[in-house]
């Protein structure tokens, strides 16, 4: 179905939108599925026409980064439009090929709407904030659209300052990764602000390998400041391993997710890039000259080299020594007592058994061993 056809000469006011969805939302599964096909195509090309795009040859929307920037009123059309986009498109979020109507599919990821989708995330506004909101808008929809979509995303030829990897335009994830640092920063309504583009850099680099070694670069490049926490600093790694402490738990595994997957999902090297305490239980060939002088003394939990702690029986005499043990050994009673600790053991035939029960027994045994000495030299 050629999107020309609908949308031409047509450009759709709000309420012409909204009517326009409650179409699509249809009860009837087959008028619906038709209605969503006709409302992608003409939302698609008021959206073109909103937004005044110049196509060049190869049908291929021609950004230009130095044109006047877009005016609050067609920037706030374009907003309406992305977020009729985004509820119509919802229905098919995440589904497989074969389980969607194939003209939906095959309009779905066809160049026009991903290269205006592209086009919304790279044109400048003359508000800051209406750029950021459409990007916002421009994510959504782009993460409610089936995962083959995003393959079009990557068509974009390389050009004078382009951003690549592997010889694929990295521009679009360029500005997904901006996007996220500025919310990130932000850190207002992170799970409605910020989910969203985590998850889209985490599907994106799950399937294509040329995004996830672009982003792998800009968010892990190689250990050499092994001095400090994962956490700690202002670097896009830091902020995103602070995240897998956030007490919103879909924020935590939204950040943990796509560090594992730039980790290529390998345990090992998650741990070192995120710290064995931050990774709650999550080493490798790509390990720096720096990492592996030092990696005797990185702490697993910590995830740094923690400072030299000075010997705390340092100068004491022997009997000292042996007072602060027993001192110690009476505390760790004291707390095994009061149930509050449980110190374990391993037993005779490799099984964990409470300290206390074999300590008994170790006793009896000894008394035993006694009586029958002092019974022998009798």
């Amino acid at each position: 179905m050629n999107y020309k056809l609908f949308g031409s000469t047509t450009v759709l006011g709000e309420h012409k939108t909204a009517c326009f969805f409650s179409v699509g939302i249809s009860e009837t599964h087959s008028v619906c599925s038709s209605c969503q096909e006709r409302s992608v195509c003409m939302l698609t090309a008021a959206l073109e026409q909103c937004l005044e795009v110049c196509w060049g040859e190869t049908h291929e929307v021609l950004t230009d980064l130095t044109a006047p920037p877009v005016c609050k009123e067609v920037t706030q059309r374009a907003l309406e439009f992305l977020k009729t986009l985004f509820n119509i498109t919802y229905s098919v979020h995440r589904q497989e090929v074969d389980e969607v109507n194939p003209a939906f599919f095959l309009l779905a990821i066809s160049l026009t709407l991903n290269d205006l989708l592209r086009h919304c995330l790279l044109v400048p506004c003359e508000v800051e904030d209406r750029k950021e909101e459409l990007q916002g808008h421009t994510v959504n929809v782009l993460s409610a659209l089936p995962l083959q979509c995003l393959d079009a995303l990557l068509s974009a030829r390389l050009t004078e300052g382009s951003k690549e990897s592997g010889g694929v335009n990295m521009d679009y994830v360029h500005t997904l990764l901006l996007f996220m640092e500025k919310r990130l920063d932000r850190g207002h309504k992170l799970k409605e602000k910020l989910a969203p583009v985590l998850n889209l850099l985490t599907e994106s680099s799950k399937a294509h390998k040329e995004t996830r070694h672009y982003l792998r670069q800009q968010i892990l490049p190689p250990l050499r400041d092994v001095e400090i926490r994962p956490e700690q600093g202002n670097t896009l790694r830091s902020k995103l391993v602070r995240l897998m402490t956030h007490v919103d738990t879909d924020i935590k595994h939204c950040a943990a997710e796509l560090l594992f997957v730039l980790c290529k999902e390998n345990v090992s090297r998650f741990v070192k890039y995120t710290g064995y305490g931050n990774a709650a239980g999550l080493d490798s060939d790509s390990d720096t000259e720096e990492y592996r002088q030092a990696k005797d003394r990185i702490n697993l939990v910590t995830g740094r080299v923690e400072d030299e702690q000075p010997d705390p029986m340092e100068g004491m005499t022997e009997e000292e020594k042996e007072a602060e043990a027993l001192r110690l050994i009476n505390m760790f009673n004291k707390l095994s007592r009061n149930k509050i600790i449980q110190p374990m053991g391993v037993t005779t035939d490799g099984r964990l058994a409470p300290l206390c029960g074999q300590t008994r027994h170790s006793a009896v045994e000894e008394e035993e061993e006694e009586e029958d000495d002092s019974e022998t030299e009798q």
